[in-house]
């Protein structure tokens, strides 16, 4: 079953580890990319000894913490950005110059990506970024047969949350669960298509996202 052999990002947390968990239930084999084993998904050298696989999950993510952006300090933009972005650019570049045919990438981007999040402005602006990215990347990474996906939880429940938790529930915001994140991210893998922001609300299924089209395609 697809995949045989997997990568994740950040994977030894939250949607990351319950990404390996999924995948590892299906047999693959999956190697964990995480900060708290040594790998930092910013350094950019650090993704040359990164050998291919058929699935690619990018996953790592932070927040800066700052909802005030008079607040926001140089290390915390620095390191959302270094993170977010930079880490899902070193990875797919990597990725595209590795991968073979037939091979998926998966990024874990956010609603806050194709939506707001008055909470955090940088970290919304990073999953903007990476929307755009995948969305754009993905023209050139079809003439190697590589799909690549991302998928827009809203609020998922896990440790990144911190201090936000009881403020969101008491909102009557409802959480997802990382298990959840990680079904609909073997099923972007899966489904064969390429390009796609798949959204993840409590309570419905996933789904595409539509963009408005500006111009077709020749």
């Amino acid at each position: 079953m697809f995949p045989e052999t997997a990568l994740v990002t950040g994977g030894a947390s939250g949607i990351g580890a319950a990404i390996v968990e999924r995948l590892e239930e299906d047999g693959a084999a999956v190697r964990v990319l995480d900060l708290a084993d040594g790998f930092d998904v910013s350094d950019a050298s650090a993704w040359e000894a990164v050998e291919p696989v058929q699935l690619a999950c990018l996953n790592a993510g932070v927040l800066t913490g700052n909802e005030d952006i008079r607040e926001l300090s140089d290390a915390a933009y620095r390191r959302a950005v270094s993170t977010n972005a930079d880490g899902v650019v070193f990875g797919l570049r990597r990725m595209a110059r590795v991968m073979e045919e037939g091979s998926a990438i998966v990024v874990t981007a956010s609603l806050a990506g194709l939506t707001t999040m008055y909470t955090d402005p940088i970290y919304a602006a990073t999953k903007s970024f990476v929307v755009g990215l995948v969305r754009s990347a993905a023209f050139q990474l079809t003439e190697r047969g590589i799909t690549i996906n991302a998928v827009c939880p809203a609020v998922v429940d896990t440790p990144m949350v911190g201090d936000l938790r009881d403020r969101i529930l008491g909102a009557g915001i409802d959480l997802l669960t990382a298990e959840e994140i990680a079904d609909v991210v073997v099923m972007a893998a899966r489904d064969g298509s390429t390009g796609q922001a798949w959204t993840c609300l409590p309570g419905r299924p996933p789904e595409k996202h539509e963009f408005p089209r500006f111009f077709e395609s020749a």
